[in-house]
C-alpha cells in the first residue's frame, strides 16, 4: 500500500478542502435531504434538459424556500450544474442518488452515529462509547442491537451486510476446502453465514455462539430458512473470561468480529479460542484492514469507521491495520498458514492453526 505517504495537494487545494471539512456536517445533511425529498431523483429524470427551480418546486412536497436552499447548497457541493436557469445532475449527484455503498454508509452515519459523534471528545478522553447514550442505556452497542429503533437497526444491518455479503461467496470455498463437518461461528450476528454454510454443504453442522439477544435474531432467521435442525445455538458473552468456547469443531469462523474488541481483548479471546481447538482445527478470520484495501477511498472509509467503534460501539476497538492483528495472533499462540486479500473486494481472509 502506497497511500498516505506524501502531501499531494497544493496550498489552494488544501485550504479549499479545509472549508469542505469545516462545513462537512452541513454538506452531509443537505445531501441526505436532497435524496430523501426526491430532488435528486426529479433532476435526474430530466436528463440533459434539466429543470428550473419552479418546476422542481411543483413536483416536490417541500416549501419553495426549502427546495431553493437545498438546490443551491447542492450546487456548491457538486451535485448539480446550473445552466440557463436549469439544474442538471452531475456524476457525484448520481452516486449520492443511486450508489448502494453510499446509501449504506450514509444511512449508518445518520441513523446510528450522527447524534452520538457530538460526544466524540468524551469518548476519546475517557475510553468509553460516550455517544451510545443517544441510542440507549447499554454498556456496548451490541447489547442493544436487537432493541434499537427499527430504522437504526435496519441501517446498521444494511451497513454490516453490504460488505460481508460481497465476501461470503468467495470465502465459502476457502473455508470448505478442508471439508469440515462441524463449524463454530463466533459472533454469528443474524445467522447469515450459518445459513450460507448450510446451503453450501448439506452435511455441515453449525454452532453459533453469541450474546443471547443476538441468538434470538439468528434463530428466527434460520428457522425461516428451515435449517434449525442443522444449527445449534450457544449463549456466550465472549468478554466473560469464565465462559469457554464450545469445543469439538473442525473449523472456527470469525467474520468482522475481532475488530469489535481492543487488542488486549482480542488476545484474550484468541487464547480461549486456542483452548477450544484441536491440533487439526482451523480458525478462519475474515477482516477489513485499512492497509490492505484496493484504493485510498476504501482505506479512508475504514479509518473513519474506527470512530464509530470509539464513540458508539464500545470505546476501545477499531478497523485495524493488519500488523496489529498479526501481532495478536502470534501472542495468542496461533500462526497464519494461508491468507488472501480482496476477498469479495475489501476483506482479508486468514486461515490459522495452533502454532
Amino acid at each position: 500500500m502506497n497511500y498516505f505517504q506524501r502531501d499531494s495537494k497544493t496550498a489552494y487545494e488544501a485550504k479549499s478542502e479545509a472549508q469542505r471539512i469545516a462545513f462537512a456536517p452541513v454538506v452531509f445533511q443537505a445531501c441526505r435531504l436532497l435524496r430523501k425529498y426526491g430532488l435528486l431523483e426529479e433532476v435526474h429524470r430530466s436528463g440533459n434538459i434539466g429543470l428550473p427551480l419552479n418546476e422542481i418546486v411543483a413536483r416536490i412536497s417541500v416549501p419553495r424556500y426549502g427546495v431553493k436552499v437545498l438546490l443551491e447548497a447542492g450546487l456548491g457541493i457538486g451535485l448539480f450544474c446550473l445552466n440557463d436557469g436549469r439544474f442538471t445532475l452531475t456524476k457525484l449527484g448520481y452516486f449520492i442518488l443511486r450508489d448502494a455503498m453510499t446509501h449504506a454508509n450514509m444511512d449508518m452515519a445518520h441513523d446510528v452515529c450522527y447524534r452520538g459523534l457530538f460526544h466524540l471528545d468524551e469518548a476519546i478522553e475517557q475510553g468509553r462509547p460516550a455517544g451510545l447514550q443517544t441510542l440507549g442505556d447499554w454498556k456496548t452497542f451490541y447489547e442493544g442491537l436487537s432493541s434499537l429503533p427499527a430504522h437504526a437497526r435496519e441501517s446498521w444491518l444494511e451497513f454490516d451486510h453490504y460488505y460481508s455479503d460481497q465476501a461470503f461467496p468467495t470465502a465459502l470455498p476457502l473455508v470448505f476446502a478442508d471439508q469440515p463437518k462441524r463449524l463454530l461461528d463466533v459472533g454469528g450476528n443474524t445467522g447469515k453465514w450459518a445459513i450460507q454454510c448450510a446451503k453450501h454443504d448439506p452435511q455441515i453442522r453449525v454452532t453459533i455462539a453469541d450474546l443471547p439477544r443476538q441468538l434470538e435474531l439468528a434463530r428466527a432467521n434460520i428457522r425461516a430458512h428451515g435449517l434449525e435442525h442443522r444449527v445449534e445455538f450457544v449463549p456466550l458473552d465472549i468478554l466473560d473470561p469464565t465462559q469457554s468456547l464450545p469445543g469439538g469443531h473442525d473449523a472456527i469462523w470469525m467474520s468482522q468480529f475481532l475488530d469489535c474488541f481492543s487488542e488486549q481483548e482480542i488476545v484474550a479471546i484468541l487464547r480461549r479460542t486456542v483452548e477450544a481447538m484441536a491440533a487439526e482445527t482451523t480458525l478462519h478470520i475474515l477482516e477489513l484492514f485499512w492497509d490492505r484495501q484496493p484504493n485510498e477511498t476504501a482505506a479512508f472509509c475504514l479509518q473513519q469507521t474506527s470512530l464509530y467503534f470509539t464513540c458508539i460501539a464500545n470505546g476501545n476497538s477499531q478497523m485495524y491495520q493488519s500488523a496489529d492483528l498479526m501481532r495478536c495472533l502470534t501472542e495468542s499462540g496461533l500462526q497464519v498458514v494461508e491468507e488472501r486479500d480482496q476477498v469479495g473486494q475489501y476483506h482479508t481472509w486468514l486461515k490459522c492453526r495452533k502454532a
